[in-house]
């Protein structure tokens, strides 16, 4: 039976992104996401909930994300579910579920000429998220995927929501 664990999340950070190194010496980074609902409800009423998802980002990716995103900084996410457990310090099993970034794209910015500055500067056949090199921009303007666009996948502008 075919089976699918892929996520699509667009929200803000809740704290600046956490950099650690995994005993293989690997980097990790991880944050969580605000992610807001807009309904309306039986009565008529709008609504609106919150979801604070944790994510997981690894690799050099995990670098940019430390080095370019802060608490507040809107962020799509393209990742899998990836289910934690544990025992906590009573002996009881707690478990809980997070994604694991595979793909993201910096959202709002400082504007679209900043990003195609950065992107020029991008090396060619790099991946998602474009780890500066030599002809890197200040340190506050992020990267962006032209390399997705490159290989036929779609940045976060160009997704219908």
């Amino acid at each position: 039976m075919a089976s699918l664990n892929k996520v699509f999340l667009i929200g803000n950070l809740t704290r600046d992104p956490t950099l650690r190194k995994l005993p293989s010496g690997d980097p990790v980074a991880g944050f969580r996401l605000a992610v807001n609902r807009r309904f309306r409800d039986r009565n008529g009423q709008d609504r609106e909930e919150t979801l604070f998802i944790d994510v997981s980002v690894f690799g050099p990716r995990a670098e940019v994300v430390s080095r370019y995103l802060r608490a507040g900084s809107p962020l799509f996410v393209e990742g899998r579910l990836r289910l934690e457990e544990w025992t906590d310090k009573a002996g009881g099993r707690q478990s809980r579920i997070s994604v694991v970034a595979e793909n993201f794209e910096f959202l709002g910015g400082r504007g679209a000429e900043e990003r195609r500055r950065f992107e020029d500067a991008a090396p060619e056949g790099e991946g998602d998220a474009v780890e500066p090199t030599s002809a890197e921009p200040p340190a506050d303007e992020p990267p962006t995927g032209r390399a997705n666009r490159e290989a036929g996948r779609r940045d976060a502008e160009d997704l219908p929501f």
